[in-house]
């Protein structure tokens, strides 16, 4: 196309773009009226339910806070229970161990007298029995001895002086012993 095509059609195009004052004023008001529409209906309640929804939030922060302190309060007041009962714990050990202790050494002293009692009366048990025997050993010697010495001598000898002489026998014999 010639240049004259092209004139004429810019042209045309410049009558397109022109300014109408009354229309961009019309616009200005028409957007004035939607500012003051949209702000009195969308933005002060949306600006209302964000403010609603942070203090919520804050709130929620602060009793999350609160219940976090209450919590490290509690842990704290536990482990310290916790101490405590150990310590108590040890100490009911320590005082059942000298308990026992002490009942242990009471039956150990309790066994140790009883033993003791027995033995004393195992031997003066055995010291009568000693006594018993050698009772009976002096009778036994003695008729053997009186047997003996009326064959020996060929007579009767007298109860009273074998008795004697058993007992003086007797008594050599013993003292050689010890």
């Amino acid at each position: 196309m010639t240049d004259r095509v092209m004139l004429a059609f810019a042209v045309e195009q410049l009558d397109v773009i022109y300014l109408n004052i009354w229309a961009i004023l019309i616009s200005l008001a028409n957007l004035v009226i939607l500012f003051l529409i949209l702000k009195k209906f969308l933005f002060k309640p949306v600006t209302r339910v964000v403010s609603e929804r942070r203090e919520k939030a804050n709130r929620l922060i602060s009793d999350a806070e609160e219940a976090k302190a209450a919590a490290e309060a509690d842990k704290a007041a536990y482990e310290a229970r916790m101490g405590q009962a150990e310590e108590d714990a040890a100490e009911v050990v320590r005082h059942a161990q000298e308990v026992a202790g002490r009942r242990g050494e009471e039956i150990i002293g309790g066994a140790e007298k009883r033993a003791a009692a027995i033995r004393k009366q195992a031997e003066a048990d055995i010291a009568q029995e000693k006594k018993k025997a050698l009772n009976d050993l002096k009778g036994e010697i003695s008729e053997i001895s009186l047997s003996i010495a009326e064959q020996v001598v060929g007579r009767e000898v007298k109860p009273e002086d074998h008795h004697a002489l058993v007992d003086g026998l007797i008594a050599d014999i013993g003292d050689s012993d010890e």
